[in-house]
């Protein structure tokens, strides 16, 4: 609801892998409240299972990307430049939320780490989501993303530092 209520568009994919809590081995069920996909259709897109990741970073109408913090996550997301809206949920990914929001400042925590067992709210990702990209601290954030992404890649061309 926190989506939609941001009034920005999106591309939501929802996979199987993202289903349960891989240390509980509990399955959830992902269900979207009833009509979500028909009110947001037009100019919002939810896609079922995978999606081609490194390419929606890298296209130029992305703005932000919404993130769990995976290392592997985090890096493409540098890489191509886009500020993360930083959702840690376990192992290496409360550190890398860190990293990205308050080392490289190129993203927005969406929940503090020792608020983990608590529901995060419609209105807290609506609110992170408009920060990230209609607010001035979010045209900051991803100009230096964008900075940020344009030196990794300048580092790893022909000649580069890398």
């Amino acid at each position: 609801m926190g989506l939609e209520q941001s009034k920005q568009r999106f591309i939501w994919v929802l996979r199987d892998a993202d289903r349960g809590d891989i240390f509980e081995g509990e399955a959830r069920k992902v269900e979207l409240p009833e009509g979500f996909e028909e009110r947001v259709k037009e100019v919002r897109l939810v896609v079922r299972e995978w999606a081609p990741q490194p390419e929606i970073l890298a296209h130029s109408s992305t703005g932000g990307f919404m993130s769990h913090c995976g290392w592997n996550s985090c890096i493409e997301s540098i890489t191509m430049g886009e500020p993360i809206a930083a959702w840690p949920m376990h192992s290496d990914q409360p550190i890398n939320g860190f990293f990205v929001t308050e080392i490289l400042k190129t993203g927005l925590l969406i929940r503090e780490w020792e608020k983990r067992e608590e529901l995060v709210s419609a209105s807290t990702i609506e609110n992170v989501v408009r920060k990230l990209m209609a607010s001035e601290e979010g045209d900051l954030i991803r100009k230096r993303a964008e900075e940020l992404g344009e030196a990794v890649r300048q580092s790893t061309e022909k000649g580069g530092a890398s």
